[in-house]
């Protein structure tokens, strides 16, 4: 089952504790659909300028990512400049340009019209509204948010949570869409938003799923040094609608094995600079992490069970 994702695609310049880089590929459609391509098919819907490198079309072609929906216009690609603080949940935006992708407001495909999944990154309401409004009978609708939108597009974003079947946002969204400062009751109010499920990301203490009658919690894979967080919230979308898709129907245990999927990939996602990670990524890789992953987090698996 393909998967249509409407984001970003741009060049990033990262600052870390660990260095740093410059025009390095990125934007939340990039790590999406480098982390969903390893269970279903990806269509991008994102506009890029002039300036995008011919390395990074072949890329995601050689990926067997759809970029029939990139669209390029005249001018520069989106950029972003961003410095990390020691604490790498802190983080400072030093500039931001649009650029090609302010105003972008794409005509879909034919097919990607017919699309049975629809990721809505991190981008306006009106124009994740603009988007999901061309999907014909999308089975799944997710959508991820920010602080601006919420502060700022408020109204617009509540209409969208009509029509939303999943919400991923991180800790501090989640307290500043419902008001509350408690996670549990910040979930639960979100809810009665619209979305029949609510996942926020807590960064390096994992992800709370919240459901109408459900709750589940997962860590996230220990790592000893975290090189670059940028894109680890996508990637773990990517991989969440990946494996959904893969299956083709949702259900509580899917949901929660998509879930470990998205934190496995992400935890691959921020151990370099940029999608260099996720580039170099092999299925085999994946596994191997996601059997690693459920060993250290069930306590009856058969490993450590008593003869």
């Amino acid at each position: 089952m393909s998967i249509v994702v409407v984001g970003s695609i741009g060049y990033d310049t990262v600052e870390t504790t660990h260095g740093g880089v410059t025009d390095a590929l990125g934007g939340s459609a990039s790590f999406f659909a480098l982390a969903a391509r390893f269970f279903a098919p990806v269509s991008i819907v994102a506009a890029v300028g002039t300036d995008f490198r011919a390395e990074d079309w072949q890329l995601f072609r050689e990926r067997s990512i759809d970029v029939r929906g990139m669209v390029q216009l005249d001018g520069p690609t989106f950029r972003w400049h961003g410095r990390y603080h020691e604490d790498m949940n802190i983080r400072d935006t030093v500039s931001l340009a649009l650029n090609v992708f302010e105003g972008f407001k794409p005509d879909l495909l034919p097919d990607q019209k017919r699309a049975d999944y629809v990721f809505l990154s991190n981008i306006s309401p009106e124009l994740q509204a603009h988007v999901l409004a061309q999907v014909a009978s999308p089975r799944v609708v997710v959508a991820d948010t920010m602080n601006h939108w919420i502060v700022n597009d408020r109204k617009e974003l509540m209409r969208l949570l009509l029509k939303v079947n999943i919400l991923t946002l991180n800790d501090e969204e989640a307290r500043l869409l419902s008001g509350e400062s408690n996670l549990v009751r910040a979930g639960r109010a979100i809810l009665k938003m619209g979305p029949a499920t609510v996942l926020v990301k807590r960064g390096e203490y994992g992800v709370l799923k919240f459901g109408q009658d459900s709750m589940f919690a997962v860590p996230a894979w220990p790592l000893e040094e975290v090189v670059d967080p940028t894109g680890a919230g996508d990637t773990f979308a990517g991989a969440l609608m990946g494996w959904i898709a893969r299956i083709g129907r949702l259900n509580e245990s899917i949901l929660r094995t998509g879930i470990v999927y998205g934190s496995v990939l992400a935890s691959f996602a921020v151990e370099q600079f940029s999608v260099a990670r996720l580039a170099a990524l092999t299925w085999e890789d994946v596994e191997e992490r996601y059997r690693a992953f459920i060993e250290m987090t069930d306590s009856h698996h058969s490993r450590w069970m008593s003869p």
